[in-house]
């Protein structure tokens, strides 16, 4: 949250958020004077709650509004759709508004839960796409209370939001788990800063510095952690670099992973949720191998763990992209706009199915409570959004044109890339659930993958062996492996003529 003293304040929405708000301002008195609320309901238009008077309709009120520049907007509005947002946005911006800030979606929101803290200045994010499913994180959460959660790359754009979420689950311990010092030190200063504003309810943090790649360590922090629960989002996940890092990418996201599950089984781990991308379906970068192979990984964790009577749930959620995370387009195109362009985009015609991580989040946080043991879980990402459209969008809410002041440029497909991503695979079945945006994704035939096998072909090439000293970091014979195992590997690498270096 921007905490810097403004003059007046106009809080747009009179509802339950917009009067938390009103009060926590009042009650601080540091953040400036809430002037008046603005909203569109005839019933509340004419009123004064706690003394401040609800002016409106928001398109008319705005005109006749006299801005200075202390003067700010908070939208609170956490149940807007995407198309009202825009509305709203655009009045406030022609009205004058320099600064506007707006409280997150109703995936974010807990029942009459609403603080200033949550607020934050209004991006592109906010606006595109189609409007988030509401979640009732609460309810979705209750299987949690009172466990003991352990997120992996809890520093992250997923897993970090995952961390926000749960803070309203009333767990016991939220273990936050990451090899990046920086990003943990952060995630872990912002969620005690939540608490200490009163976001969500008691749960002891628990910053843990570790590497997945790391076996025994694994064991050992497992064992002491005593988790009753893993969302698994850690991953090195940028689809050219991994092309250029093939061994690293298997190493951390393949290797790691399955120590993760080893851990996981000794330690009496009672749910575990891996959070997988759409670039694992036929895929055709090393990065989306990685993923897929840890998909397989954990259905067979399930299966074994059936077989057994273990009491361990394995389940496994896919989605496509999300908007705003760490390396995606969005900061990378509101960087090249702030410079003056031009926007670079691999192809015209590309496209990405998208979500925002706050709505990814939450619907993985409830398919982790009703999935069952050795599902795969889909959610549904809506339709494609042309990454064209997406950058024209963001040099509008940028208040430039395309083309006329902001150029595009195409530069072309980078290895590993694809112009479009595939939710479910040619041998997947997507079939519904009683769960809004959640579905379930069945097989037609039985993978003929085998990741036990892998994993072992693999060891000396990411595990150095001195009877084997040829294969370690062996890029060319890693790509031979995966290729064989993985027949939609081949088309691009000979497409392409991929050449990488050995690390």
């Amino acid at each position: 949250m921007d905490t810097q003293k403004t003059g007046r304040l106009y809080i747009i929405g009179a509802g339950f958020a917009g009067q938390a708000l009103a009060n926590e301002i009042k009650t601080k008195a540091i953040f400036g004077e809430v002037v008046a609320f603005l909203d569109d309901n005839p019933d509340t238009i004419g009123r004064k709650i706690d003394g401040i008077p609800v002016l409106g309709p928001i398109k008319d009120v705005a005109r006749l509004l006299r801005m200075n520049p202390a003067d700010e907007a908070i939208i609170a509005m956490p149940g807007a759709s995407r198309e009202y947002l825009k509305e709203i946005y655009g009045i406030l911006k022609r009205a004058g508004f320099m600064r506007i800030r707006i409280l997150p979606g109703m995936s974010q929101s807990v029942e009459d839960d609403a603080h200033l803290i949550q607020t934050r200045s209004i991006d592109p994010q906010d606006l595109l796409g189609r409007t988030p499913v509401a979640v009732n994180l609460k309810q979705s959460l209750a299987y949690l209370r009172g466990k003991r959660v352990l997120v992996t790359g809890a520093g992250g754009s997923i897993g970090s939001e995952l961390c926000r979420q749960l803070l309203s689950g009333g767990v016991s311990r939220l273990y936050l788990f990451g090899h990046g010092e920086n990003s943990i030190y952060q995630i872990d200063r912002e969620l005690r800063l939540l608490q200490e504003e009163g976001v969500g309810e008691k749960t002891t943090l628990i910053p843990i510095i570790g590497d997945l790649k790391d076996r025994e360590y694994m064991d050992f922090i497992l064992a002491r952690l005593k988790a009753d629960v893993i969302f698994h989002a850690a991953a090195y996940k940028h689809v050219p670099m991994m092309e250029e890092n093939a061994v690293a990418a298997i190493e951390n996201n393949f290797f790691g992973t399955d120590n993760l599950i080893n851990a996981a089984r000794h330690s009496g781990v009672k749910r575990f949720v891996f959070i997988t991308t759409d670039k694992a379906v036929d895929p055709v970068s090393v990065y989306g191998a990685s993923k897929y192979l840890c998909e397989r990984l954990v259905l067979e964790a399930a299966a074994k763990a059936a077989l057994e009577a273990e009491k361990t749930n394995y389940m496994v959620v896919r989605f496509g992209n999300v908007l705003g995370s760490r390396g995606s387009i969005m900061p990378l195109f509101q960087k090249q706009i702030e410079k003056g362009g031009p926007v670079t985009i691999t192809h015209p015609e590309m496209r990405r199915y998208f979500m925002t991580i706050p709505e990814a989040c939450s619907l993985v946080l409830k398919a982790g409570g009703v999935g069952e043991s050795g599902k795969l879980y889909l959610l549904d990402m809506g339709e494609p959004v042309r990454i064209r459209d997406m950058a024209e969008q963001m040099i509008r809410f940028y208040g430039f044109e395309p083309e006329e002041e902001i150029k595009i440029e195409y530069i072309g497909l980078r290895p590993g890339e694809r112009l479009d991503e595939d939710l479910w695979g040619k041998d997947e079945i997507p079939l519904d659930t009683e769960f809004k945006r959640i579905r379930r994704v069945e097989r037609k035939r039985p993978s003929t993958v085998d990741p036990e096998d892998l994993l072992e072909k693999l060891k000396p090439v990411v595990h150095f062996d001195p009877e084997k000293s040829q294969q370690y970091r062996n890029t060319t014979l890693l790509r031979e492996i995966l290729e064989d195992a993985i027949p939609s590997l081949m088309p691009l690498r000979l497409a392409q003529g991929i050449t990488v270096n050995g690390y």
